[in-house]
């Protein structure tokens, strides 16, 4: 992230980050509680809002940066993450965010979104995932599960569903994490911890859409049944689940399996490393899917290597060594040059 401004700044509050705009989406839409963490959590890391850019493709979430008081703009399809790299490496003391949904940063962006996290840009993504296109009125999306019944698709989804931790992953991004907008204290830490790594950063947040594909996400996210159904990531504690984290996560092999620890016995069980350089075991928790397993959600993997950026200006500063300052007007007036008639 950015590096905070050592001056005195004023404190800033959530309301110093909600835009005089009212917001639109659909009364009960996620988006509204994850728009609200982030308002909640950005004073936290004492950036000046005049350092603070969303960046957004097209989607419902994309009109994001409409109803954050800071720097914003609403790019093209798919093509944010691409829009955010030229402005980080112009301008590297911004603290830049992207704002995507499953259909506009896994479809059409999808290439996009796998060189941005393969070449670690510093910036923080946020991939909004409803399991459906909201914004053009409920097709199935990449993430959509096989057989879902939709506008696009009146028989049933014959697609493979795209697992965007998965894809984020295999592209080797050095902080991948999962929320959901029905816990707020957990995905304003989520979004905070997103927010501080320096690297890029990759958060998927469960989201409902409750006009398209209302509940897609219920059946392990309700409070009633979410101790039992999902699982919540801590570096360097034992993979526990349960009202009184009876359950534990351990290795058959190369697979995952639920063990009962009831009795108190955790030996066996996974202990959480979110810094091993070895994806593997980030992967297999990736993978882990309701009703088989608890989903898990939190930090699924945190490293640190050097930035897009640092690489780049590492490069210019040896180029400068040995050539020296250069000079734009004499490459131009140089000999190589041709006369078009």
């Amino acid at each position: 992230m950015a590096t905070p401004v050592p001056t005195d700044i004023p404190v800033l509050s959530k309301k110093d980050f909600q835009a005089a705009v009212d917001p639109r989406w659909c009364p009960g839409c996620g988006d509204y509680s994850i728009l609200a963490q982030m308002q909640k959590m950005l004073p936290s890391l004492e950036v000046p809002r005049e350092r603070i850019v969303f960046i957004s493709g097209i989607g419902c979430s994309s009109r994001f940066p409409y109803y954050m008081n800071t720097y914003g703009f609403h790019s093209i399809h798919g093509r944010a993450p691409t829009v955010a790299t030229g402005l980080k490496l112009a301008n590297p003391d911004l603290l830049v965010f992207v704002v995507t949904g499953d259909g506009d940063g896994l479809s059409i962006g999808g290439n996009h979104l796998l060189h941005v996290l393969r070449r670690n840009m510093d910036l923080t993504v946020l991939l909004f995932n409803n399991r459906i296109y909201g914004l053009t009125k409920g097709q199935y999306s990449p993430t959509s599960e096989q057989g879902k019944t939709t506008k696009s698709s009146p028989m049933g989804s014959i697609d493979q569903p795209l697992n965007p931790l998965s894809v984020a992953l295999a592209a080797e991004a050095t902080f991948v994490a999962r929320s959901f907008d029905a816990d707020p204290i957990h995905l304003t830490t989520i979004l905070e911890r997103a927010a501080r790594h320096r690297g890029s950063s990759f958060v998927e947040i469960y989201q409902n859409c409750n006009i398209f594909n209302d509940g897609a996400f219920r059946a392990f996210t309700d409070k009633p049944v979410r101790q039992e159904r999902m699982l919540y990531l801590e570096h360097d504690k034992p993979l526990l689940f349960g009202n009184a984290n009876e359950r534990g996560i351990a290795l058959h092999g190369v697979h995952p399996e639920v063990m009962d620890v009831s009795n108190g016995d955790v030996s066996d069980v996974l202990v959480h490393d979110e810094t091993r350089a070895d994806p593997m075991i980030a992967h297999m928790l990736a993978r882990m899917q309701f009703p088989e397993m608890p989903v898990p959600v939190g930090v699924f993997r945190q490293v640190q290597r050097p930035t897009y950026g640092e690489l780049l200006q590492q490069q210019i500063d040896d180029a400068r060594a040995r050539r020296g300052p250069g000079d734009l007007a004499k490459l131009l007036r140089g000999e190589s040059t041709w006369v078009v008639e």
